[in-house]
């Protein structure tokens, strides 16, 4: 059974998109209710239409109008799903703001999604990119994801191995990426310990004098310092983190050492090395530039901004600049993180 679905067109898009770029669609869709999703993929009037899907719009840019009909994903609804000896299982429906999820969670008592504090977004769209922050990833705590088929018509769960994480990436960005997602299980430990492998957390928190942190206490460090070094994107149009900090090579890494002996790298379990993309943008000379009305975040070179106006061409033309310069210097290519539409 199919729930009736309402369609607005030339519907505008700037408030759906967090770098606040100024584009409209065609056609729009809000989707409550997955009943409405089937709906749409079922009916023969929009078989041939392209589609997009957008949840809080915090992993994309916008370069220009979109030609086809934007499915805005706004299920809510967020429980306690099940148990096992080890875990809470806990869930929340694909339209969910992030943030006020892992707040949620925290005031239930279910530790384990703390050091993801702040970051925007939707639930649904945090496995998509395998969100990261502090010491901590989606994949060390997730247990499984509903998602809708739009081929078959078939909707399915999909565990962590279906998914196949890997560093900002998933199934859900390659072969995967026309599946949509309906809502994420997370498996919260009920052995909670704090994840302060991040020196800058751990730093924070003992500088407060907190030698056994709780759940909330690590969730508000974190707050504060993402605060501190990143901008609102209510107040500044931003995406956060832009580029991918690049894997290299071992060997890769040596040589770059010697000739830049302050590189910042972090050694990883296979050998490879993960260079900061923050550091070669900085070193580029390009923190706090701006290019036209797009611009690279005083305090963190790896955010770009939209300062008032920008396009989706004018953020395309600034992430190519940043990209030639870092690759003539070091011959490393940064990768961007948002989906270019």
């Amino acid at each position: 059974m199919s729930a009736s679905f309402s369609v607005s067109h030339q519907f505008p898009l700037q408030s759906l998109n967090t770098f606040g770029i100024a584009a409209s669609a065609q056609a729009y869709v809000r989707v409550t209710e997955r009943e409405q999703l089937l709906g749409v993929y079922a009916d023969a009037n929009w078989a041939a239409v392209p589609k997009l899907v957008l949840g809080g719009g915090s992993n994309v840019l916008l370069t220009g109008d979109f030609n086809g009909l934007v499915l805005h994903i706004a299920l809510q609804g967020r429980a306690l799903a099940g148990e096992t000896k080890q875990h809470y299982l806990v869930r929340a429906a694909a339209g969910e703001n992030w943030h006020a999820f892992v707040q949620w969670t925290l005031a239930q008592g279910y530790g384990g999604l703390e050091n993801l504090s702040l970051i925007p977004g939707t639930a649904g769209a945090a496995p998509i990119q395998n969100i990261g922050a502090y010491g901590l990833e989606i994949k060390d705590v997730f247990h499984s994801v509903t998602v809708f088929d739009p081929r078959s018509g078939e909707t399915r769960a999909m565990d962590a191995a279906a998914c196949r994480f890997a560093y900002r990436d998933s199934v859900f960005k390659q072969e995967g990426r026309h599946l949509i997602i309906l809502d994420v299980t997370f498996a919260l430990p009920k052995q909670w310990q704090p994840n302060l492998r991040y020196a800058e957390l751990a730093q924070a928190l003992a500088e407060q004098g907190i030698a056994a942190p709780t759940p909330q206490q690590v969730a508000d460090t974190v707050i504060a310092i993402r605060r501190r070094k990143l901008p609102d994107p209510a107040v500044i149009g931003n995406a956060g983190s832009f580029f991918k900090n690049p894997v290299v090579t071992g060997a890769q890494c040596a040589a770059l050492l010697a000739q830049f002996p302050t590189l910042v790298h972090h050694a990883q379990p296979d050998g490879s090395e993960k260079l900061a993309a923050g550091w070669l943008i900085d070193q580029c000379g390009w923190k706090g530039r701006n290019l036209g009305a797009a611009g690279v975040y005083p305090k963190q070179a790896l955010v770009l901004v939209n300062n008032g106006g920008a396009t989706g061409a004018d953020v395309v033309a600034l992430a190519r600049a940043i990209q030639a310069d870092v690759q003539a210097r070091y011959g490393v290519l940064l990768e961007p993180e948002p989906v270019f539409i």
